[in-house]
């Protein structure tokens, strides 16, 4: 058996490659002499020996490139669709017919309230009250957002809208 090597003996201080794993950078356009000299491994003529040239990261040789072959997503509304999608707001829609329907006169209503009333079950996303509908009882709304309509009709009815930050 070879000399073992004692646990003690390895550390970052006497760590290197191990034997042949390391090679030399090529100098190249160093005389004929060297076998890079001359075109410096460029070749003959074509855009690639030219000064300047650069291998596009994208470039196959001439077939189709993979981000060409690809289907194309164009347009605001489909999901993936660029540039539109990191700008895009995500809300929940509430409408006052819904806070008619499940909501009694005086009443408080919060996301948690939504939630717990069948609307708004979405977590972690921003609620907003819609004007779609009418609404006849005093309710106090607290919401991420509301349109214009809606605050008008829910103040119409005497009631009061607040706005949740965040």
């Amino acid at each position: 058996m070879a000399d073992a090597i004692d646990p003690k003996d390895i550390g970052l201080h006497n760590l290197k490659p191990a034997p042949g794993s390391r090679h030399r950078r090529k100098r190249i356009g160093r005389g004929e002499g060297s076998g890079t000299g001359k075109t410096s491994g460029r070749g003959q003529k074509g855009a690639g020996a030219r000064s300047g040239s650069k291998r596009n990261a994208a470039f196959e040789g001439g077939q189709t490139p993979i981000h060409m072959r690809m289907r194309k997503l164009r347009g605001p509304t489909m999901k993936q669709s660029m540039p539109f999608e990191p700008f895009r707001t995500r809300t929940q829609p509430v409408n006052l017919a819904d806070l008619e329907a499940r909501f009694d006169a005086d009443a408080e209503v919060t996301p948690e309230a939504l939630t717990a009333r069948g609307l708004a079950t979405r977590k972690g996303v921003a609620v907003k009250i819609l004007g779609n509908g009418d609404l006849t009882k005093k309710l106090s709304v607290s919401a991420h957002g509301f349109s214009a309509t809606a605050r008008e009709k829910i103040e119409a009815a005497g009631g009061s809208c607040t706005i949740i930050e965040g």
